[in-house]
């Protein structure tokens, strides 16, 4: 880090993924050298940001970055475009203030999610703690962070998080040994050890009810179950999601979670240190595009991976307890916390925290927080909750997001609302086309298609990527855009409209971007024709098949279906 170069070395860029920073270049600048730059993914479990933190990424992206935020989704918010020189002192600046980058990215365990909706019931409360908790019982505990960025010398405060489960006693937890093999005999990482884990690691918890934050594509989901009092009982536990894959690979795929079991609240957190710990064992470390976590468990089956966590554990799982159906909201728009105060779920398309034009979101955040000392919740779906406002300033906080060109919920398209994507060109350097830039323009497309059908009522849940390793989580999706190629997408059908259970199925491959409607038309058109009453147009994808809707788009006419 202390040298000249603005760029740094591939061992040097591995390591730096386990500070929550990727190595980046622009790749349509041509003629000259690449210009490297850094981008910075944070680590706040739960998604709060804290008004001083907010006001400060906001200068840090001014002064030594982009100028934009990027919300994640998972949860946080990315910097761009912070030079090598600069880097150390954004780092140092986000951990004086109480925030943290550690496990953002790199094989350990990731921001834990949870539902962004901050109600003041208990089970909302208890999902809210217990993210923390898992948060510090999986922090890496050595002090490379400090020695990098700090030189060595303690930071002004711990991470915001950390004091707020200090009663729980977590780090005793982290170091208890129950002697089956667990905690290892390691002097700095008593449970990742000297090797870390095979591949990163995705924690969730919700509440029953709730997939707001789509629980089943995480390593470990947890459940939260509460007695009618809203006493915390213990979680149901689920295992083995994840999403990324590769193009041509078969043996690389995306997979929704499956249920473990029950486990009481006292014993929480050595289950979930002895499911890591069999992912840390037992993953696979030979084939890094198999390494994830849900190979193991598909590989194993649920049975045979309950009882081999359940050796590092030392006791039986017990049975999932039934909990009331899943449902998908956003909570975005108003809605009232249980306190006394509203919260406000302000929708951002594709993420991005921008001035541009007219639109100057950014700014708007600013000026509220400024007048507010406003709280966040970030959002699942690369949206902000704006949390704690006195309903005496709804109208106020109205009128400055009219006022600096940002729509209402109602002036939001559906489609775009249910819509995400990733970053992909130019920054990304696994991207193969374009996802955040030409999303817009899809959202467009798709409505125009389903206005010519005359089903322009259908909300269909839509996801895009520019490449196959899901960071959009397309893979969960209704219906979803997968780079394959410049210009050109695999398309996905079938995920839930309520993201649970079960993953979408790939339908056609190399669908080149400027005959898509030709793709989907017989699709569409079939739904209309065949669909159940109030059926979701996932559920029907996912009800017919692949091979049901392949003959029926091979003998259908393109426009046979007209408004």
């Amino acid at each position: 880090m202390k040298n000249e170069e603005i760029f740094v070395s591939k061992d040097a860029m591995q390591i730096l993924k386990y500070h929550g920073s990727y190595q980046q270049s622009d790749r349509e600048v041509r003629g000259k050298g690449k210009d490297y730059q850094f981008m910075l993914r944070l680590k706040q479990p739960a998604g709060e940001i804290s008004p001083e933190l907010f006001r400060l990424l906001d200068d840090l992206s001014r002064d030594m970055g982009q100028g934009d935020l990027r919300a994640t989704t998972r949860m946080c918010f990315q910097l761009h475009g912070v030079r090598k020189g600069n880097l150390k002192t954004v780092v140092r600046s986000i951990m004086d203030i109480g925030g943290s980058t550690v496990g953002a990215c790199g094989d350990i365990s990731r921001n834990v999610m949870t539902s962004p909706a901050p109600f003041v019931s208990p089970e909302y409360q208890h999902a809210r703690e217990w993210s923390k908790v898992f948060a510090q019982l999986f922090r890496p505990m050595t002090d490379a962070f400090s020695q990098i960025w700090c030189d060595g010398e303690k930071v002004a405060t711990v991470e915001t998080w950390a004091k707020e489960v200090e009663h729980l006693n977590v780090d005793e937890a982290m170091y208890y040994d129950n002697g089956r093999g667990v905690v290892l005999d390691d002097p700095v990482e008593p449970l990742y050890g000297t090797r870390y884990l095979p591949k990163k690691f995705k924690i969730g918890i919700t509440v029953p009810g709730d997939n707001s934050l789509d629980i089943y594509i995480n390593d470990i989901g947890l459940v939260v179950i509460c007695d009618d009092n809203g006493e915390l009982q213990g979680f149901n536990v689920m295992v083995g999601g994840g999403l990324g894959r590769t193009h041509n690979k078969e043996e690389t795929f995306a997979r929704a979670c499956d249920h473990l079991g029950y486990v009481a609240k006292e014993d929480v957190m050595e289950a979930m240190k002895a499911i890591l710990a069999t992912q840390r064992d037992h993953g696979n470390r030979d084939v890094r595009t198999n390494a994830r976590f849900k190979y193991l468990v598909h590989t194993l089956g649920i049975d045979k991976l309950r009882r081999l966590v359940e050796s590092y554990y030392g006791k039986p799982i017990e049975p999932w307890k039934p909990i009331k159906d899943w449902k998908y909201n956003d909570w975005m728009g108003w809605w009232e916390q249980g306190d006394g105060k509203l919260f406000y779920g302000l929708h951002i398309d594709n993420g991005r925290v921008k001035d541009e034009g007219d639109f100057r979101l950014k700014t708007a955040l600013r000026v509220l927080v400024d007048k507010y000392d406003m709280r966040m919740n970030m959002s699942p779906t690369q949206s902000i909750i704006l949390c704690d406002i006195d309903p005496k300033d709804k109208a106020d906080v109205e009128q400055i997001l009219k006022d600096h060109g940002i729509l209402s919920l109602e002036e939001v398209d559906p489609l775009a609302r249910l819509s995400m994507s990733c970053p992909a060109l130019p920054l990304c350097g696994l991207a193969m086309t374009e996802a955040e830039r030409i999303m817009p323009s899809y959202i467009e497309r798709m409505r125009a298609l389903l206005v010519k059908m005359n089903i322009n009522e259908e909300e269909i849940l839509m996801r895009m990527t520019g490449c196959p390793n899901g960071c959009a989580r397309p893979y969960m999706a209704e219906l979803a855009f997968v780079g394959d190629g410049p210009k050109s997408y695999q398309v996905w059908l079938g995920g839930s409209p309520v993201l649970a259970g079960r993953t979408a199925f790939p339908y056609k491959s190399k669908v080149k971007d400027d005959v898509m409607e030709d793709c989907l038309e017989p699709v569409l058109a079939m739904f209309i024709e065949k669909r159940q009453q109030f059926e979701a147009f996932g559920d029907f994808c996912y009800r017919m098949g692949v091979d049901a809707i392949e003959e029926y788009a091979n003998n259908y006419v393109l426009g046979s279906v007209k408004a």
